[in-house]
């Protein structure tokens, strides 16, 4: 017999197996996740989650995907938080400070309460890559904000209304376009994609039944 816990779901309570992830725990109590979350169809970041384990005055963040049930957990999902976008043209803009003062501001008035790392779902140095971006220093950005999900736990914490997330794909985008040195290999793959150079290969491919195609994919050969 598994081991059962008592977890509560938006205010009703379920007994589900434990080992069991919160998402897993909402399908085996019988929500059907279709829709938002990344391993369901939609984006990744999206299971953004709000817990409080029965007894304790603590609330914690987390993404339902990763984070385990536990006994008397309350449950309670997120809602899209609502980051601040701004629009700009990557081939127009450059790596300098003052591109970030003039798209997201707020930055500078962080105010180095933590709140934002403190929150991570992915237990990011968040407030570390927000001063590495209010410097122009978006290489050390881009590597420090790299496993983000952009789930915007972190904003939903942060009293200056900083929009971490969209901060930190800025900084790897200026970073990956301008600063990162380029891939020869793979500019050399993409002309041949281009000038059609597996079109046949790929055609082969569709023809063959999908046991066949499975036993080429794990035999395959692996560059190194």
């Amino acid at each position: 017999m598994e081991k059962m816990v008592n977890v509560y779901l938006f205010g009703k309570k379920y007994s589900v197996p434990a080992g069991l992830t919160i998402m897993t725990a909402m399908e085996y109590a019988g929500y059907e996740l279709v829709r938002g979350c990344g391993c369901r169809n939609g984006f990744c970041g999206a299971c953004a989650t709000i817990y409080r384990i029965k007894g304790q005055q603590q609330l914690n963040a987390c993404l339902a995907c990763q984070t385990e049930v536990q006994e008397g957990m309350y449950v309670a999902t997120l809602p899209f938080f609502p980051l601040v976008k701004q629009v700009y043209n990557i081939e127009e803009i450059k790596p300098t400070e003052q591109v970030m003062m003039q798209l997201y501001p707020e930055i500078y008035a962080c105010i180095g309460c933590n709140a934002c790392t403190k929150a991570c779902t992915q237990e990011l140095n968040v407030m570390q890559y927000i001063a590495y971006a209010q410097r122009g220093e978006y290489e050390k950005c881009a590597e420090e904000s790299f496993d983000c999900v952009m789930c915007g736990v972190c904003s939903s914490r942060c009293p200056a209304g900083i929009s971490h997330p969209q901060v930190a794909m800025l900084a790897r985008r200026l970073n990956g376009k301008y600063l990162a040195p380029g891939c020869g290999h793979l500019a050399d793959r993409v002309k041949e994609i281009n000038d059609g150079t597996f079109e046949e290969l790929i055609e082969n491919l569709m023809q063959k039944p999908l046991d066949e195609i499975k036993e080429l994919y794990n035999n395959r050969e692996i560059e190194k």
